[in-house]
């Protein structure tokens, strides 16, 4: 009798999270190649998870590259005179969609971070 003993290998999901109502976002998506593959996210309709996060964290280094401050909230909150450490960031981050930098795209274990012209760049020629 034999035996065969396959490994399954982790399931990469290439993702997207934005915010649906946010211009930049949708005009990047209208952008995206036509055969992309991607899993939308909307973090207003669905909040991150603290395993999506930790899973973004995994890949960035660190909750601040994810943080955004160019928040709305980080202002008002005034959290720029605030010394903030990672936690802060984790929590901010889970508390408040706004606080994510956005759009994050996943795609084969690589995170791309924001909207920056050449991170987009970088995003459509991961996807093709």
């Amino acid at each position: 009798m034999i035996f065969l003993c396959i490994k399954k290998l982790p399931f990469v999901m290439n993702k997207i999270y934005y915010l649906a109502s946010c211009d930049t976002c949708r005009k990047i998506i209208k952008s995206l190649p036509e055969n992309h593959n991607l899993v939308f996210h909307d973090i207003k309709q669905d909040p991150l998870t603290t395993e999506e996060l930790e899973e973004m964290q995994q890949l960035t280094g660190s909750y601040e590259a994810l943080f955004s401050k160019k928040a709305q909230l980080y202002k008002s909150m005034d959290l720029k005179n605030k010394s903030l450490n990672e936690s802060d960031f984790k929590k901010y981050i889970l508390e408040h969609y706004t606080f994510l930098s956005r759009p994050v795209f996943m795609i084969d274990n690589k995170i791309f971070i924001g909207n920056t012209q050449q991170n987009i760049l970088q995003v459509m020629k991961a996807l093709s």
